[in-house]
């Protein structure tokens, strides 16, 4: 698949190195029958079983994507689009941003992205979290590239697992009085990436990234069809 936008001339640094809306839509999980089958067969073996529930609302003009366990959030992710009050980027990485504003892109960030580590498959609540944020930022709002900001130590995770590239150095960030690194990657790459991974976990290895713990295309566009 051929991007439907050009790159930014700005190159990655070492690209090739390493009322609000409740939807409580339980995709991503198994149901009724299935579901008790396997939870037995887990239970045989001594082994424990979740079923998140996946739901997202409005806040504040931004998306919060959410993963519950239970009453439990194990997950969170919040998709912020880019207007008039601009990005939370902004304040470090103007320059950068306003390149791919003038060349077109449509631009919006993630944030406040965590998962509990101790949930029964923390990288695949990673991976669905993030799906559910990119169908609200690319496949509704037609969003062209997604922008975050990350910590110097979270640059070679979200490079290896999520495909994201890092577009500068790190510079103090004064919200967390911490250092930050812009990375971006533009969601026609995202959209191949899921196309080609979504929903084959047994190809995990091979794939080397977390793509196949997304959902299948079928769940992907039930999902999809309850997004206001």
């Amino acid at each position: 698949m051929i991007s439907i936008f050009q790159e930014s001339r700005r190159m990655p640094l070492n690209p090739n190195g390493g009322p609000a809306l409740e939807l409580d839509s339980d995709f991503g999980s198994l149901e009724g029958d299935a579901y008790d089958l396997v939870e037995r067969r887990y239970g045989d073996r001594g082994l424990a079983m979740s079923k998140e529930r996946f739901s997202s609302r409005n806040e504040d003009g931004d998306i919060v994507c959410t993963a519950r366990d239970g009453e439990q959030i194990v997950g969170t992710l919040s998709v912020r689009f880019d207007g008039v009050g601009g990005l939370h980027a902004d304040m470090l990485f103007a320059a950068e941003l306003a390149e791919w504003r003038s060349a077109g892109v449509k631009l919006c960030e993630f944030g406040r992205l965590a998962v509990d580590r101790h949930s029964f498959n923390a990288k695949r609540v990673l991976a669905q979290v993030f799906h559910l944020g990119y169908l609200h930022a690319h496949r509704k709002a037609r969003c062209d590239r997604l922008v975050i900001e990350v910590n110097p130590r979270h640059v070679a995770f979200y490079r290896r697992y999520l495909g994201l590239l890092p577009y500068t150095t790190a510079r103090h960030n004064p919200r967390v009085n911490a250092p930050a690194v812009l990375m971006s990657i533009d969601f026609a790459t995202v959209r191949e990436k899921i196309a080609l991974w979504g929903g084959r976990p047994d190809m995990l290895a091979q794939a080397r990234c977390l793509y196949p713990l997304a959902w299948d295309e079928a769940t992907e566009a039930s999902m999809l069809a309850k997004l206001p």
